[in-house]
């Protein structure tokens, strides 16, 4: 812990007062270096992406936030592990009212991401999707969005986690420990892969021809895509005010309601935001 000044929004940027964060895989993923061909870090570094607080303070042409604002985001650049952190007022979104800051802070990333990835997968109404790894942060708010989507939802996840990704709407969940995923699915339209490694491998052979593979842990192989007729890139999560309202409508509104059992989960400790 060290003390550092106080950081001045420049023009641009809000000053935002942290009421909470989180601790994200990918955290100690970028600050042990192996991440840093595709997210360097700018030394000195402060940790932490997730948070949710307060404006403490706004910069020149800021549009759309004011001092006391309760606003959440992910900053790839860190500095949430601080009181107080300068970032781009683009990057930044009001909070959910619906849920407190615990809540809010494990839904910045997490819920982005699994929007995103929905989207890029083209998941609609009628479309059948296997989500590998829903019984994870992301996975089941995955499960959530493309449930309320119209999709018919596959979901792989351990046993005790089961019945709670059913919960969440998945129209089927299998044990992966129980028995291969393929041996039971096929001709999927997409698969979301929050897993990587050799379930992303042995993902390709259930998709249909022109169906679409997103992964956010490992990128797919380009050769495996070819050779299966399919379409697979890796996600790189976009954080954006638009981008966060989509995440805040989702909580309030109840359109696309993230359920109180995955928040409880996450808010515990047995779903890591």
């Amino acid at each position: 812990m060290v003390e550092v000044a106080k950081p001045r929004a420049a023009t641009g940027q809000v000053v935002v007062r942290i009421a909470a964060t989180s601790f994200n895989p990918i955290d100690p993923n970028r600050t042990s270096g192996n991440m840093r061909q595709v997210f360097p870090l700018k030394f000195p570094f402060t940790p932490g992406g997730d948070f949710s607080g307060v404006v403490d303070s706004v910069g020149e042409g800021v549009r759309g936030f004011q001092v006391g604002d309760e606003v959440i985001g992910y900053s790839m650049e860190g500095g949430a592990y601080a009181e107080f952190m300068a970032l781009d007022a683009q990057k930044v979104g009001l909070r959910p009212k619906s849920v407190d800051h615990i809540e809010a802070v494990s839904l910045a990333l997490v819920a982005q991401t699994a929007i995103q990835m929905v989207d890029r997968a083209g998941v609609e109404k009628g479309s059948t999707v296997l989500i590998q790894g829903a019984g994870g942060a992301v996975g089941s708010v995955v499960v959530q969005v493309a449930h309320e989507r119209g999709a018919t939802v596959i979901g792989t996840a351990s046993a005790r986690s089961l019945e709670r990704v059913k919960g969440y709407g998945a129209d089927r969940v299998l044990d992966y420990t129980a028995a291969p995923f393929e041996k039971s699915v096929k001709d999927v339209d997409a698969v979301l892969d929050a897993v990587g490694g050799p379930v992303q491998q042995r993902s390709y052979a259930v998709l249909k021809q022109g169906g679409s593979l997103v992964a956010i842990n490992q990128p797919p192989s380009e050769e495996e895509a070819k050779n299966h007729h399919v379409r697979a890139s890796m996600l790189v999560t976009e954080t954006s005010t638009g981008s966060l309202q989509k995440v805040t409508a989702m909580i309030d509104t109840g359109d696309q309601a993230i359920c109180r059992q995955g928040l409880s989960s996450k808010r515990s400790g047995r779903g890591v935001a």
